[in-house]
């Protein structure tokens, strides 16, 4: 570990010299690769030069206390030695983390899509929560939300919506919610006063540059139709809804959420890209798509990574056994305390297989 940090120490006052040279400032996209890259490992070796700076201080009180003969300056050295000590532990397990292997895509934009699953106008109520849920969380992190498309049903609940969530490190907050979401309650219209069981299913995709996914303009279907729903006025009187096909996947994009063709052809051919290169991930690694099959599955009852028990004002994320009782809050935006846990658990599991 330490060798791979002297090598990272080294690379960084490399790049902290090049990023000043005026010849490399004038060659733009090679100044800010070294930007980036001199920003992606600065944290490393900031903590590093704490751990440094601790271990010197330790070294340096235990020459006090071999060469001293005042008791006064070695009980202090004795003291400084024991609270820099319980500092070791911790400053290398922090460097062991950050040392982990980054996912490429934590610090992009995601594009997020909630779907109804089993459950009738009760799922699509639900999914309309989901919604909401995101959006408070996009608010409370500064993030900028913009609706992509949505299908919504006639008693305030949504079939389908797609929305894209801008912010650094979204997708890093945000990508453990991808799954099946299961809501337990009495539904308004059940007279007997039972509890129904129904499902949403969360996909949560990175947005993806042009030099990401090349896409053949030569495979893609573009057909235009006349928006419908509630869209404003002259929504539905002219044809600005899009839907593109990708024809060699067959993957199909609708957007209709502005007037503007345009703009909806933009934003469907966004989702179009980070779901294909959503595909092409899964289909470089096997266990990737076999984790995302776990993950989403079909929106099934028997699927899922989360409970929402409403009678019980609870909150259960069924793969780390965390159980929280305050579910008016949750619904409200307010999920690091689960986002948190995930990410430490995750970390956790890749240490592990680091032995």
């Amino acid at each position: 570990m330490f060798d791979k940090l002297k090598f990272i120490e080294e690379k960084f006052e490399d790049l902290s010299r090049k990023i000043v040279d005026p010849e490399v400032i004038s060659d733009q996209p090679t100044w800010q690769q070294y930007i980036k890259e001199h920003a992606s490992i600065k944290s490393i070796v900031d903590k590093y030069a704490e751990y440094k700076e601790v271990k010197a201080g330790i070294v340096e009180a235990k020459g006090i206390l071999k060469e001293s003969k005042d008791e006064e300056l070695r009980e202090m050295a004795k003291m400084e030695i024991e609270e820099l000590e319980d500092k070791v532990e911790p400053l290398e397990e922090e460097l062991k983390i950050l040392l982990l292997p980054k996912d490429p895509n934590d610090e992009k934009n995601v594009i997020v899509e909630v779907r109804a699953g089993a459950g009738g106008d009760e799922a699509g109520l639900f999914a309309a929560e989901l919604l909401r849920l995101y959006t408070r969380y996009a608010e409370r992190n500064n993030w900028k939300t913009e609706m992509m498309s949505i299908n919504e049903t006639g008693v305030g609940g949504i079939k389908e919506v797609i929305f894209m969530i801008k912010g650094k490190g979204a997708y890093s907050r945000l990508k453990y919610e991808s799954g099946v979401h299961r809501v337990q309650r009495i539904p308004s219209t059940e007279s007997g006063g039972r509890i129904h069981t129904s499902t949403a299913t969360v996909a949560v995709l990175p947005e993806v540059d042009d030099v990401e996914v090349e896409i053949n303009p030569n495979d893609l279907r573009i057909d235009v139709f006349r928006s419908s729903g509630n869209g404003g006025q002259s929504v539905n009187t002219t044809d600005s809804a899009v839907r593109i096909t990708h024809l060699p996947t067959g993957t199909v994009v609708s957007c209709q959420d502005e007037k503007s063709q345009l703009k909806n052809k933009e934003k469907a051919m966004k989702v179009l890209k980070a779901r294909l290169y959503d595909t092409i991930m899964a289909e470089q690694n096997a266990e990737i798509a076999e984790e995302r099959k776990s993950q989403v599955g079909t929106g099934e009852r028997s699927e899922k990574i989360r409970t929402y028990n409403y009678p019980q004002s609870r909150v259960t994320d069924h793969r780390i056994n965390l159980t929280l009782y305050k579910l008016s809050t949750f619904l409200d935006g307010e999920i690091n305390e689960v986002v948190d846990a995930l990410i430490t658990t995750d970390q956790a599991e890749k240490l592990k297989k680091l032995g």
